[in-house]
């Protein structure tokens, strides 16, 4: 199969890097500039702006989730057929794929506006943070078309063999961003709009990058006729629905959190949640970047019943992810006040309240980084019922337990320790479907087929 050398090489440790480095340091990358985005509302519009950018994060989030869902879960799909030989085929399902997120992107901006006034009405907010609130999203819907290219080009890219090319967009997206936010917001004095354009255009450099690169036949996936089959948007749909429950909740918990905040001390707690969750986003970002550089090799070898080289990936894979835990939660301790302090003064109550809850949320980057491989591993095994069931249980249910029932006996602290103790009881789930499922993927019959 042409441009597949990296598939056809022994499972090493290196090999794996070369997909997984890339792909790491595009989701790092990615989530430094989301953080840098707010460092210039915070700094250059106030906390009451970036409050409002975590009060559109849940509407936000049902973006991303929709595209998570049809980039991953069509990945695996069509990863699958590649290792089964079916070339062409995959071709086809591909560019299916690719005109079925245009679709929903148009069908869901046009969705956004019509609701999202009477959302935030609803919030009972200062007239301030409403009117960021709506500001910023409006701007942000424009470009939810390029968003969904932009998260399926991606992890196209990297199941092409182009995990460095996507790489180059990440960061060139990026580093656009950033600029644009000085250049809108401290030169043009656009205000929060300004940070929403200069997001939207960020992201669109993978999007456009995506459509020149699929074009041209040279590469592993172009596009092709595509021929309608709702078998495979079904299993697409099916496979990356834990990663679409996971956006969905997360934005669902995030509400809660800014609800739980209110109660308990006020519009600060929201801004307070908004930079501790830029940092855990920050971290996590290590797992969730090498979970998508491995889980091609993954759905291949699956699909390729390579189950020596199956095993090992999963194997190596344990071992970055445990080394991974202990660097990011060491400098996120250590880093903790000058973080904090890049958002908020010392003199400003928002900045008390974030050191304190990002030491105690911190705990759960011990466990984060296991649970989110655990679900994009039976992602990429095309298991998305079990996939799905991981993610929920994480971000949903666990959270949901935890989020109730905590702050009626700590506090302010129990919302902080939150997130640890719903990860904790995630990773006990995932060790044990670990363990009931590893034999239907012949993980035992490694030795029968050596890499």
């Amino acid at each position: 199969m042409e441009n597949q050398n990296g598939y056809l090489k022994p499972v090493t440790l290196k090999n794996i890097l070369k997909f997984a480095i890339p792909t790491i340091v595009m989701t790092v990358f990615m989530s430094f500039y989301t953080m840098v985005d707010g460092l210039f509302v915070s700094n250059l519009i106030g906390t009451d702006a970036l409050s409002a950018i975590n009060l559109t994060a849940p509407l936000i989030q049902l973006v991303t989730a929709v595209s998570t869902m049809l980039a991953t879960g069509g990945s695996a799909v069509i990863m699958k057929k590649m290792g089964e030989q079916k070339r062409e085929e995959a071709k086809e399902d591909f560019t299916f794929l690719i005109l079925v997120n245009v679709v929903v992107g148009i069908f869901m901006c046009v969705l956004g506006y019509l609701a999202m006034d009477q959302i935030f009405a609803g919030m009972n907010l200062s007239a301030d943070v409403e009117g960021y609130c709506v500001e910023y999203l409006s701007r942000y819907l424009v470009f939810t078309v390029p968003i969904l290219l932009m998260n399926n080009f991606t992890l196209y890219m990297i199941a092409s063999e182009k995990a460095t090319l996507s790489l180059v967009c990440s960061v060139t997206g990026g580093v656009l961003n950033m600029a644009l936010d000085y250049v809108f917001l401290a030169g043009f004095n656009m205000g929060i709009s300004g940070a929403a354009i200069a997001t939207g255009l960020g992201y669109s450099v993978t999007a456009v990058a995506g459509l020149v690169v699929f074009s041209r036949k040279k590469s592993l996936l172009h596009f092709k006729k595509p021929v309608l089959r709702m078998k495979v948007l079904a299993s697409a749909a099916t496979n990356g629905c834990s990663e679409m429950a996971t956006a969905l909740v997360t934005g669902i918990i995030t509400m809660m959190f800014n609800w739980t905040m209110l109660y308990y001390v006020g519009e600060d707690g929201i801004a307070a949640v908004t930079i501790i969750m830029y940092v855990l986003m920050f971290a996590s970002s290590f797992y969730t970047g090498y979970s998508y550089g491995v889980a091609p090799m993954i759905s291949f070898y699956y699909g390729e019943q390579n189950y020596g080289k199956l095993k090992k990936v999963v194997s190596v894979s344990f071992q970055v992810i445990a080394c991974i835990s202990v660097l990011t939660v060491a400098a996120s301790l250590m880093l903790t006040k000058p973080l904090v302090s890049v958002f908020a003064r010392p003199d400003n109550p928002v900045y008390g309240l974030a050191v304190t809850g990002n030491r105690i949320c911190t705990i759960a980057l011990c466990f984060i980084g296991f649970n989110i491989f655990a679900s994009g591993m039976f992602t990429a095994l095309s298991n998305g019922v079990v996939s799905a069931v991981l993610a929920f249980s994480r971000s949903f249910v666990f959270m949901l337990i935890t989020m109730i029932l905590l702050p009626l006996i700590l506090g302010v602290n129990g919302i902080w320790l939150a997130t640890p103790v719903a990860e904790l009881m995630a990773l006990a789930l995932s060790g044990f479907v670990f363990l009931k499922y590893g034999k239907r993927y012949g993980l035992e019959k490694a030795e029968r087929k050596a890499a």
